[in-house]
């Protein structure tokens, strides 16, 4: 056989072993980032309109979380914040809506504790989407649901969905996604009820909400 022939032979199996092993290499990436962020991968795809993008995007957020110090909570927190969110829920009753600009006040304050910077809505997602993946639709619907009010006026029971919407986050934040909510693309042991939770925003015989620690 030719020397060149032998040459060519040679680097043809060179490429084809490097593309095979770029396959694999890629598709290992891709399933860890969608075990990761659960629906937030395909949410960002879609934005992206390019698996690609969408992947350095997300690859970029899981280095910049590994720089942050992301700190549990201790015991005396937890129930600190959560005396305080039960005093949101009593002012659901009478004020909905300064209610809901509370509970949105008190998840940015837990963010901080937790460790994670608050500067900008945006960063905020993108940021948690690491270990939240699953909260973030939650967090979305409360949101753009305030910042509707504030651009024209909602009714009681929006104001009551985005409620319910920011205590599923109030939650996974609060445990980290240890019991009854949702995290890492996850569901929590017990959790059946997909993030409804309404304790409190239904009238004045409203239920304290629920302890998170044990």
């Amino acid at each position: 056989m030719p020397t060149w022939l032998v040459i060519i032979i040679v680097i043809a199996a060179i490429l084809v072993v490097g593309a095979a092993a770029w396959f694999v290499i890629t598709e290992q990436r891709r399933r860890r980032l969608r075990q990761t962020f659960g629906p937030e991968y395909d949410r960002a795809v879609k934005e992206h309109e390019n698996p690609r993008e969408a992947e350095r995007d997300l690859s970029s957020r899981v280095k910049r979380h590994s720089d942050l110090d992301i700190r549990p909570l201790s015991s005396t927190t937890k129930d600190r914040y959560a005396q305080e969110w039960a005093l949101i829920q009593e002012q659901f009753v009478d004020r909905p809506s300064g209610a809901v600009v509370e509970a949105d006040r008190v998840l940015v304050s837990l963010m901080a504790e937790r460790g994670y910077p608050t500067d900008g809505y945006d960063q905020q997602l993108a940021d948690l989407s690491v270990r939240h993946s699953n909260a973030l639709r939650h967090y979305r619907a409360g949101h753009d649901t305030l910042t509707g009010h504030r651009e024209s006026e909602m009714s009681t029971e929006d104001m009551r969905e985005a409620m319910k919407h920011y205590r599923v986050v109030f939650e996974d934040l609060l445990t980290d996604g240890e019991e009854g909510t949702e995290s890492n693309g996850k569901q929590g042991p017990g959790n059946r009820r997909n993030g409804t939770a309404d304790h409190g925003t239904r009238g004045r015989d409203h239920e304290s909400p629920r302890r998170t620690e044990r």
